[in-house]
């Protein structure tokens, strides 16, 4: 597991819900390595990302995750997940390379790779003659680096839930640990006992046409302020529930596996997903 310093900057303007997203988002990667993660910055400018312990600089906002041209658009979004998350598939495909023109994409792109490809693995794409790097960190997905790539419904999962837990509401710079059924998300003694509140688990679908973000709470009194801000009422992750009735029994590191969302039936009520999210992942506050 990895414990993040993340500063997100979720930009809120148009839509409380969108913001609040977004601004939660940028907190997951308080665990994971020390990567500048501007979208914007020249490639030289990605820091150290060997340390399992680290510090990483957020900015992910909550138009950049829910109006960007990656994943607002089906097609850019199938274009992504259908091809190799690498330099030369982005730029060769036109609906990605056209979406990268977005500077909400490519934030987003950043925390996607953050959270696909090992530390020490990313790429770099020029946009209009500048380049963009967007290093790895976590390794969730990181066959979808490789060539021939693609990103199926494990990776979607995974990613998904990493990104989702990264949502900061305020922008201000938060130190998380995030946790799950992974090896890659396997935090020590030391990092349990440093961050021993467990916020909320989250998990969805950022690719799907019709996006899903869930999140569910822990049995013991829990604050969603960073996630939500100060409503959960337009907060722009769906607050699902109770964790202990939607998820499979918490591991022994405190987080919830296989969670399960609700959607609503054709009769409008909110009912139950069938299916869990693999990609569960348990955020944990000092």
């Amino acid at each position: 597991m990895r414990s993040w310093a993340s500063q997100g900057a979720l930009s809120m303007e148009h839509s409380p819900k969108l913001a609040a997203l977004l601004l939660a988002i940028a907190a997951l990667f308080a665990s994971a390595c020390a990567v500048a993660l501007d979208p914007d910055a020249p490639a030289e400018d990605a820091g150290d990302a060997a340390s399992q312990a680290a510090q990483t600089a957020n900015a992910l906002t909550s138009n950049a995750l829910t109006s960007n041209a990656l994943t607002s658009n089906a097609l850019a979004s199938k274009a992504l997940t259908s091809n190799a998350l690498t330099a030369e598939a982005l730029s060769g495909h036109p609906l990605t390379a056209e979406a990268l023109r977005d500077p909400a994409a490519r934030t987003l792109l950043k925390y996607v790779a953050g959270c696909a490809l090992p530390a020490g693995e990313g790429f770099t794409v020029a946009v209009n003659g500048d380049e963009f790097s967007f290093p790895g960190e976590l390794g969730l997905a990181a066959s979808w680096g490789e060539e021939g790539g693609a990103c199926d419904e494990a990776c979607r999962s995974w990613v998904s839930g990493c990104v989702l837990a990264r949502v900061n509401y305020l922008g201000h710079k938060v130190n998380i640990s995030v946790r799950g059924d992974r090896e890659e998300l396997q935090a020590d003694k030391v990092e349990r006992a440093a961050y021993p509140r467990r916020e909320a688990t989250y998990y969805g679908n950022i690719f799907a046409p019709q996006r899903r973000y869930h999140a569910c709470l822990p049995p013991e009194p829990s604050s969603l302020a960073r996630a939500c801000g100060p409503s959960r009422e337009t907060c722009a992750i769906q607050i699902a529930g109770s964790c202990d009735s939607l998820c499979d029994a918490p591991d022994s590191d405190g987080s919830f596996p296989n969670c399960r969302g609700k959607v609503r039936s054709s009769s409008g009520k909110l009912v139950v997903e069938r299916t869990p999210n693999p990609g569960s992942v348990t955020v944990f506050l000092r």
